[in-house]
């Protein structure tokens, strides 16, 4: 018996137990190595003009055998001879398709496109199995060898037994692995390699990581089918059936991203988008795109028409499927996807991709980087056509979908506003549908220098908001956001770019500006007209003492007590001052922090037009102030409840109006 060379107990053992996480790749990396193989011969037709060959018999086969718990993988490729077997899978981590690569690198492209790389993908047969034997003629031959190791002591070469690929054009290579059996008795032993023992189980691992390999994988399947009817056959006759074996390719060959979208109907990336990734909608849009050069890479991407129930769970993978020369590396490649298009599913698939020894990461960020950032390219450009050509559609995705749009501005702290900002829909209280940013600009005030927005949690609570609807009064649109990461995107956003505006439209000539994003529950808000804010100014003045009894009565709850203009029919409203505004005080206090989430600096506004506010000054001028204290609380819990807070103590509340009744 030979030895590994190299220091092969502890290589060997480094690549079954730690290179690889998923021993499923074990069919993988042997199918690779079989269509690697057909393809050296491929190209040795190629280039050998006395090398016949019939490409349509160029085939990989599977077969198992439940009894002698074996798997075979078998090809008809250029196979090897006793000296390429000792090289090959004698040295570890010497890999001849790497050297083939190499000597012959001009030669790589559409026909010939070896796989392999590090010569270590055959030793992860030894995760499933106790014993591999590989049989191997090399073609031209007349002597078939055989090479067999338990993957711990070393290996032995010999000729091949009696029977063993001695057929005339028997060339090619046999991997056969008996399967561990598992120890039930010890629980690191692992999952038992028994699920490979059978049709569905060699076909569930072809289907999610060999599935696109470039040549037939081939496999003798169990079919039933319908027996002739006897003619003596009476009325009762029942149909007998008889089960058979049969012949039958199990990958799909050709993926559907390496094609045109021109030679590819919808109808065909609509089934695929379903069976790949199990969904039972079609897709709101496809894209397909495909890169040459030094980094080059097919793309196919989906936007889905409907959201995943479990898109906004902590439990959501994002990715995209990455293939490497067709086959499988990595099922969800996270790198490929911006979190703010974590709805995007797809394929990506590089032969130029430099992957770990294990092919299941990669060494180079700088690839992944540069093949994400034309993704998410693709994918805005895309998204800004479906809103400017199909606007029903783009708002049916903006339901599914604009959540994570806004949350990509305010996770970049706002440095993603250039890209994203002119995606982002918004309810109009005026126009009552949605709007864009560059639509509420077209429809501003004369004036107007900034954008107004309300946040909560219900478009018809606020809608029905007195600042709200003050600001429709007034002639200017509000924005209504009920999503809770809407306020948390305003404040990292600041502002909207407005291009210059030309052409026909009304507001032609207009400059590009940078428009302030303000709430309308702000307590600076300066909306109304010079009238109203005369009379709010003189109200102030007059009745300082009024303001500064209330603001005593009510304590800490508010940080001032004042006169406001333009509150139309509201006696009071709660407005926030600082950075934290009521919305945020809201949802952070939905969090983990509770009760000790900050608090919005509180400011009570009052409507001195009110006929409300002459009580407040009656009860002031009489001195009476526990009178005025009570109209205090009531109308501060009030402007609570309108804005959909909670108020700090119901009961009192109840109290204080039973007491006011």
């Amino acid at each position: 018996m030979k030895q590994f060379k190299t220091e092969s107990k502890k290589l060997l053992d480094l690549m079954i137990n730690s290179i690889y996480t998923n021993r499923e790749i074990f069919l993988r990396e042997l199918i690779s190595n079989a269509s690697d193989a057909i393809d050296k011969l491929s190209f040795k037709s190629l280039t050998d003009p006395s090398v016949k060959l019939d490409a349509d018999s160029l085939a990989i086969r599977l077969s198992f055998d439940k009894d002698a718990r074996t798997i075979t993988v078998s090809d008809n490729g250029i196979g090897m001879t006793q000296e390429e077997l000792d090289r090959n899978l004698g040295t570890i981590a010497h890999s001849g398709s790497e050297q083939f690569k190499e000597e012959n690198a001009a030669h790589q492209g559409d026909e010939i496109d070896i796989i392999g790389q590090f010569g270590v993908g055959f030793y992860s047969a030894f995760m499933v199995a106790d014993r591999v034997r590989v049989v191997s003629r090399a073609f031209g031959s007349d002597q078939a060898y055989a090479w067999e190791s338990d993957g711990v002591k070393g290996y032995s070469i010999e000729p091949a037994a009696e029977g063993e690929r001695s057929g005339e054009d028997d060339h090619g290579t046999d991997v056969t692995l008996y399967l561990r059996e598992a120890d039930s008795d010890d629980p690191e032993a692992g999952e038992s390699p028994d699920r490979f023992l059978s049709e569905w189980g060699l076909r569930d691992l072809v289907s999610r990581y060999s599935n696109y390999v470039r040549h037939p994988v081939q496999m003798m399947v169990s079919k039933s089918r319908e027996l002739p009817r006897p003619e003596d056959a009476g009325d009762d006759y029942k149909p007998q059936y008889e089960e058979y074996q049969e012949l039958e390719t199990i990958n799909s060959i050709t993926p559907i991203w390496k094609k045109r979208s021109s030679e590819v109907e919808q109808k065909d990336y609509d089934e695929f988008y379903r069976s790949a990734f199990h969904d039972w909608v079609d897709p709101a849009r496809t894209i397909s795109f495909h890169a040459e050069g030094s980094l080059s890479y097919d793309a196919l991407l989906f936007i889905p028409g409907q959201a995943p129930f479990d898109l906004y769970s902590k439990d959501y993978e994002k990715g995209l499927a990455l293939y490497s020369s067709n086959v499988l590396i990595q099922e969800k490649c996270a790198d490929l996807l911006p979190d703010h298009y974590n709805f995007v599913r797809g394929v990506v698939d590089s032969p130029d991709v430099t992957l770990n020894i294990s092919r299941e990461t990669l060494q180079q960020n700088s690839q992944l980087r540069a093949i994400a950032r034309r993704v998410e390219k693709k994918v805005t450009s895309e998204l800004k056509g479906m809103l400017r050509d199909d606007r029903e559609a783009y708002e049916k995705f903006f339901d599914n979908f604009g959540r994570g749009l806004k949350f990509g501005i305010y996770n970049s702290y706002g440095s993603k506003v250039s890209e994203l900002a002119d995606l982002l829909l918004f309810w109009s209280a005026r126009e009552g549908k949605m709007l864009t940013f560059a639509e509420y600009a077209e429809g501003m005030a004369e004036g107007q220098d900034k954008v107004y927005y309300a946040a909560g949690d219900s478009r018809e609570r606020l809608q029905k908001s007195p600042v709200v609807k003050s600001a429709v009064d007034h002639g200017f649109d509000v924005l209504l956001c009920t999503q809770d990461v809407d306020e948390f995107m305003f404040q990292a956003m600041r502002s909207w770019h407005q291009d210059a505006v030309a052409g026909d439209s009304e507001h032609k000539g207009t400059d590009a500006r940078d428009l302030e994003l303000v709430n309308v529950s702000t307590a600076d808000l300066d909306l109304a007209t010079e009238d109203e804010k005369k009379a709010a100014e003189e109200a102030t003045s007059e009745h300082k003492g009024l303001f500064d009894e209330l603001k005593d009565a009510l304590g800490e709850k508010v940080t001032g007590v004042r006169a406001a203009a333009g509150l139309g029919e509201a006696p009071a409203t709660i407005a926030a001052e600082g950075p934290v505004s009521l919305e945020m005080e809201r949802v952070i206090a939905r969090g983990p922090e509770g009760e000790m989430a900050p608090k919005a600096q509180r400011v009570l506004q009052l409507n001195a037009a009110h006929p409300v506010f002459g009580k407040l000054v009656a009860a002031e001028e009489a001195g009476d102030k526990d009178r005025l204290k009570l109209y205090g609380d009531i109308l501060y819990d009030q402007a609570l409840l309108v804005e959909g807070l909670p108020i700090d103590d119901p009961v009192q509340f109840a109290k204080n109006v039973t007491e006011l009744m």
